[in-house]
């Protein structure tokens, strides 16, 4: 199967077996009804009932089949659809696709056949869309192999190419880390959240909470940043907003002390994920060491194996500047995921590829917009799609 079937596959939830199995249902249900009309139309009438027997015969099928509605329409807005998402992932990395894809399809153009000019000019618009030097030699070196062991003597399929070697260096070595890792029902899971000021870090706590709520979740969050000036008020408006309650302390206290508290709250209350602020300062990276140190050790005393994660928010507007602040909390504390923080607001999405592959630290959330719902695991294939939907749209369409 071509990357292309694959993609087009995971991109609208429904495979080529279930398209046909679906196509073979509503076969032979129009077959069945063709048969059954003329035998329906000859049986005998069933005796008739009174018309006030009739009358609330009707409402209470119309009010079943109206509730069955009801319940499906809520099911969906739980769930949305795997094209729904999709679509979130193209509208959110528009800014990065205006400028990165259209640059490649340009060159695409200019181009007749694949040779080192072309791979050239290719690294250079990889390098300004912020993917990074050692992700794009690693990804011309796959390139050139590919095209080399295809033999391709011209540009045509060469969008192919990229967008599948661009999926498996991001998800090389990487074996189902992606998910959060839940604890089993009736486990309290702790997930701890680390990042600088103004990277949307509250916000995204906010958003987590609500997406799990969702799911079904008991959640509880811990207002563990004591240091900056407003940020415990921002989580309590955020709690309320999601209907999450928020364990808290006076500004300055002990941000231990407040996980320490939220964790003895939640084990109270049935609590099945906690999530805990934590301040960003980066000024003085021994004291942030020391602070989180501190932290791990109240949580990990409390809970054997917690926190379950930590993720690391990050904004993605920052380009290169991200990276850094990933590498120094990677050195202060064990980051399990990175929350990919405005990447509707940056031009250079490539980002995303530069941290995973730089730092091995899985992509697990990306923020796509502003609105409570915007915040969505990250999908590899998703991602590429939204770099190339435009050109991608009419390859995809010869898949079918």
């Amino acid at each position: 199967m071509s990357f292309f079937k694959r993609l087009k596959e995971k991109l609208t939830g429904k495979t080529s077996e279930e398209q046909i199995q679906q196509e073979t249902i509503e076969e032979t249900t129009e077959e069945k009804e063709e048969v059954e009309q003329p035998i329906a139309d000859v049986a005998a009438e069933p005796e008739q009932e009174h018309p006030l027997a009739q009358a609330e015969q009707v409402e209470e099928t119309v009010e079943e089949e109206t509730k069955a509605v009801e319940e499906e329409q809520a099911e969906k807005e739980k769930k949305p659809s795997a094209w729904s998402i999709t679509q979130k992932f193209k509208m959110g990395l528009a800014k990065t696709r205006d400028t990165f894809t259209s640059k490649v399809n340009d060159l695409i153009a200019r181009y007749r056949k694949v040779d080192e000019e072309f791979f050239e000019e290719l690294e250079e618009i990889l390098l300004q869309a912020d993917v990074g030097f050692e992700t794009v030699m690693e990804l011309m070196d796959e390139l050139r192999f590919e095209v080399q062991r295809k033999n391709m003597n011209d540009t045509e399929g060469i969008y192919e190419i990229i967008c599948e070697k661009l999926v498996e260096i991001y998800e090389k070595g990487e074996e189902g880390i992606s998910e959060l890792n839940l604890q089993p029902e009736g486990e309290l899971t702790v997930i701890l959240f680390v990042g600088v000021n103004g990277v949307g870090k509250t916000t995204t706590i906010g958003k987590l909470a609500h997406r799990l709520k969702n799911q079904g979740k008991k959640v509880m969050l811990a207002a563990g940043d004591t240091f900056r000036a407003g940020a415990i008020e921002q989580l309590q408006i955020w709690g309320e907003r999601v209907g999450c309650e928020v364990i808290k302390q006076s500004e300055g206290s002990d941000p231990a002390a407040v996980i320490y508290d939220a964790i003895n709250a939640a084990k109270k209350r049935g609590v099945d994920v906690l999530i805990c602020d934590t301040a960003g300062r980066l000024q003085n990276k021994v004291n942030l060491m020391k602070e989180l140190e501190k932290i791990h050790r109240v949580i990990s005393r409390e809970i054997p194996n917690a926190p379950h994660e930590v993720l690391l928010a990050l904004d993605a507007t920052t380009g290169q500047n991200a990276l850094i602040q990933a590498q120094t909390f990677k050195e202060a504390t064990n980051v399990t995921g990175i929350v990919l923080t405005k990447l509707d607001g940056t031009a250079k999405g490539g980002i995303v590829l530069a941290i995973r592959n730089k730092l091995n630290i899985p992509v697990k959330f990306v923020g796509l917009g502003e609105k409570i719902d915007d915040l969505q695991p990250f999908d590899p294939e998703r991602y590429v799609y939204g770099l190339f939907a435009d050109s991608l749209d009419k390859e995809l369409s010869k898949e079918e």
